[in-house]
C-alpha cells in the first residue's frame, strides 16, 4: 500500500483521469465510449499482468489495483489491440509511443506551504524554453537560473509548453501527452522541483498550454474515443477539438482537468493558453468561461492567473463573468510589438501590412492596449477587435519579443539584430514604462547572440514535410520569392537548427550585452519601486514627431513621471509646448537609455535633444 503525504492543497483534489494512487491502491480510468472491451496491461514489455476494466454509462472504464507500486509502467489494450498509452499518462519515460508510468505525486515534499502567488499587478512576465534556456536543457538546468530571474527584476516565469512531445527537441506546441513533462526536459519530481525553488525565490511559475490541436505523431486519443475531434469545425492543424458536438461534454471536462492537474499536482501558478482564436465552440457557453470558473472554484488561497493568447483583440475574454465576460486575466495584446517592429526595423509582409509606422497610432494602442477595435484589418480581410474602454490596461500582455514573433521569421532574428543598439535601449525603455503587463523571452534583457528558430525532431517522412512547409509558408514574402533563397532557411529538423537558439550565458560579461542588462536592470528597479509605475496611475501619451514620443505616469500620490523617446533617428522636442499637460512642472533626470545621454534642459521649457535613438525618464519634482 502506498504511504502519502498529502498537502493542504492536493487534499480536495481527485482527478477523474488518468493513473491515480490513493489510499485504496491505484485507479486507473480512461474514456473509451465506443470500444467492448478496454484491457489494463501492467509492464507492457513482460505483459506481466492483463486486468479487465469496467465501463460506466458515461463510457468511462475504470478499475483500482492495491499491488501497483509508483514507477510501474502500464498501457491499455482496446478490443484486444495495442498497447495504446493513456491519453492522461503523467509520465511517458520511454517517448509518446511507449507505456505509461504510474506517478505518486503525493511523496513529493512541497516547502511553499505559505506561497500566496503573484498578483497580476505585480507580473513581470519571462518566457522561457526549456530546451534552449541553459546548456543543459533540462528542468533542472532551468532551475539553477531561477535566482538570476529574481535577482533581473522578473516576477513570473513562464514556461513554454512541457506536454511530452515526438522526439527529443519541439517547441512545445506540438504536444500529445497533455499530462506528462516531456522525459526531454525531466522527470515529473524534477518540474516539481522547479515550481517549488521558484516559489522559495519569491517567483510564480506559468505554463503554457495547447488546448486547440493535439500534435501530429503520438497522439492516441481518437483511438480511444473518436469525439475528441470535431466533425463540425476545422483548425489550422486539421479537425478541430471537439468542444461543442456529440459527446463534447467529456471532452471539455479532459482540458479542464488538464488545466486543473498543472495547477494541483504542480503548485503551478497560472496558465498561458495557447490560440484560443482557434477553439471552436459555438456552445452558449464558451469553454473558456467554463475552465475559468472551474479554476477559480477549485483553487483557492493563493493567485492564479489565466492569459490567454488570442489574435481576435477580444474584450470579452478579460471582462469578468459578472459583466458578461470569461472571466480570464489577461490576454497578449500583439498590436504594441507589431508597431514597434513596423517602426524600428520596417516589416512590411504578412500582418505587418495592417500597421502604418505612425507615431500616432503607436500611441494610441500604449493608450487603448491594443490597436484594432474594430478597424477593417486587410490582412485579415475583416473588421477586427472590440473597444477595450473600461479595460485595466495590466490585463494586456504586450512585449518587443516572444518565441512566435521570433521563431517564426525566416531565420529567427531578434529584434535586436535588425535595428541599431540605441533604437533598442530606446524601444526597451518603453516598453518597460509602459501601463500593460510586461513580458520578456528570455535573453532579451542581454540582448542575446542565438537567435531563436523554429526546430522539430519528427520521424523523417513527417520531418521532411514540416521542413518543405515551413520553406512553403515563406514563399509569397518578397524576399524568398526565389526557391534558392528559401532553402536558405534554417531547416527545422537539423541539430543544428536547435543548437543555434540556446542561449549562451557566458556572453553577459562582454560590454555590449553587459551594458543592456545594466539598462534593464535598471528599468525593473524603477517600475518595482516607483508608484508612478503602478497599475491605475494616469496615462497620457503624445506623439512628438514621426520617430518621438512622450509618455507621462502619474500616481495618486508620489511624484510623476515622464519617458520622452526618440525611437529612430535624431530629434528635438520643447516638452512644454507639444507634450502632456503638466504645466509649471520642475524636473530632474531619473535614467537615461544610452551612455550617450541627449542635451536636456530642464528648466520650465523643459527641451529634449537627442541626437540619435534614445530615452529618457524624468521625474517631476
Amino acid at each position: 500500500m502506498m504511504q502519502h503525504s498529502v498537502s493542504t492543497r492536493d487534499a480536495v483534489w481527485r482527478p477523474g483521469l488518468g493513473a491515480y494512487p490513493d489510499a485504496g491502491g491505484v485507479r486507473f480510468r480512461v474514456w473509451a465510449p465506443r470500444r467492448r472491451q478496454v484491457d489494463l496491461v501492467i509492464d507492457p514489455a513482460r505483459m506481466v499482468s492483463r486486468r479487465p476494466l469496467a465501463i460506466d454509462a458515461g463510457g468511462f472504464w475504470s478499475t483500482t489495483l492495491d499491488d501497483v507500486p509508483a514507477g510501474m509502467q502500464y498501457a491499455y489494450l482496446l478490443d484486444g489491440e495495442g498497447p495504446y498509452p493513456d491519453p492522461a499518462s503523467r509520465f511517458q519515460p520511454e517517448g509518446v509511443h511507449g507505456p505509461s508510468m504510474v506517478v505518486d505525486p503525493h511523496a513529493f515534499r512541497w516547502s511553499d506551504a505559505d506561497w500566496r502567488g503573484v498578483p497580476l499587478e505585480r507580473a513581470v512576465i519571462y518566457e522561457l524554453h526549456v530546451g534552449t534556456f541553459t546548456a543543459e536543457g533540462t528542468f533542472a538546468g532551468a532551475m539553477a537560473r531561477l535566482p538570476y530571474l529574481a535577482d533581473l527584476g522578473v516576477t513570473v516565469v513562464e514556461l513554454m509548453p512541457v506536454a511530452d512531445f515526438a522526439g527529443s527537441r519541439n517547441w512545445g506546441y506540438d504536444g500529445v501527452n497533455l499530462f506528462a513533462p516531456s522525459r526531454s526536459y525531466g522527470t515529473p519530481d524534477d518540474l516539481r522541483r522547479v515550481v517549488d525553488t521558484a516559489h522559495r525565490h519569491g517567483l510564480a511559475v506559468m505554463l503554457d498550454v495547447v488546448y486547440n490541436h493535439f500534435g501530429p505523431d503520438g497522439a492516441y486519443h481518437a483511438l480511444f474515443s473518436p469525439f475528441y475531434l470535431s466533425s463540425r469545425h476545422r483548425s489550422p492543424w486539421g479537425p478541430a477539438v471537439n468542444l461543442d458536438g456529440e459527446h463534447s461534454g467529456p471532452v471539455r471536462a479532459f482540458f479542464v482537468e488538464n488545466a486543473l492537474h498543472w495547477l494541483h499536482e504542480y503548485h503551478v501558478d497560472g496558465l498561458r493558453l495557447d490560440a484560443t482564436h482557434a477553439l471552436a465552440d459555438d456552445s452558449p457557453r464558451h469553454f473558456l468561461a467554463e475552465l475559468a470558473e472551474q479554476v477559480r472554484r477549485s483553487v483557492t488561497g493563493r493567485e492564479v492567473l489565466l492569459i490567454t493568447e488570442d489574435e481576435r483583440n477580444l474584450v470579452t475574454i478579460v471582462r469578468p463573468t459578472a459583466d458578461g465576460g470569461w472571466g480570464l486575466d489577461a490576454v497578449w495584446a500583439d498590436d504594441f510589438h507589431h508597431q514597434v517592429r513596423v517602426m524600428t526595423a520596417g516589416d512590411r509582409d504578412g500582418y505587418y501590412a495592417d500597421y502604418s509606422r505612425s507615431i500616432a497610432d503607436l500611441a494610441a494602442t500604449l493608450r487603448q492596449g491594443w490597436f484594432y477595435c474594430g478597424q477593417w484589418s486587410a490582412y485579415a480581410g475583416r473588421p477586427r477587435g472590440t473597444d477595450p474602454a473600461g479595460v485595466p490596461l495590466e490585463r494586456m500582455v504586450i512585449c518587443i519579443q516572444n518565441h512566435d514573433q521570433i521563431g517564426n521569421r525566416p531565420f529567427g532574428r531578434r529584434l535586436h539584430h535588425q535595428i541599431d543598439a540605441r533604437s533598442y535601449r530606446a524601444v526597451s525603455a518603453l516598453l518597460l514604462f509602459a501601463p500593460e503587463t510586461l513580458l520578456l523571452f528570455m535573453g532579451q534583457e542581454w540582448a542575446a547572440s542565438s537567435r531563436f528558430c523554429y526546430f522539430t525532431d519528427h520521424h523523417p517522412e513527417l520531418g521532411r514535410l514540416v521542413t518543405e512547409g515551413r520553406r512553403a509558408e515563406f514563399a509569397r514574402f518578397e524576399a524568398f520569392a526565389d526557391e534558392a533563397q528559401r532553402a536558405r532557411i534554417p531547416d527545422p529538423q537539423a541539430a543544428s537548427t536547435f543548437e543555434m537558439s540556446r542561449l549562451r550565458w557566458e556572453e553577459q560579461a562582454q560590454p555590449e550585452h553587459a551594458g543592456i542588462l545594466d539598462l534593464y536592470r535598471a528599468l525593473l528597479r524603477l517600475r518595482r519601486r516607483e508608484p508612478a509605475l503602478a497599475p491605475g496611475s494616469r496615462l497620457e501619451v503624445v506623439g512628438l514627431d514621426d520617430f518621438g514620443l512622450a509618455v507621462a505616469r502619474t500616481p495618486a500620490a508620489g511624484d510623476a513621471l515622464l519617458l520622452v523617446a526618440c525611437l529612430k533617428g535624431s530629434g528635438t522636442y520643447e516638452l512644454a509646448r507639444s507634450g502632456p499637460s503638466m504645466p509649471g512642472a520642475r524636473w530632474e533626470l531619473v535614467l537615461s537609455a544610452d551612455d550617450a545621454a541627449p542635451e536636456i534642459d530642464l528648466r520650465d521649457m523643459l527641451v529634449v535633444r537627442f541626437s540619435g535613438p534614445s530615452a529618457v525618464i524624468l521625474s517631476r519634482v
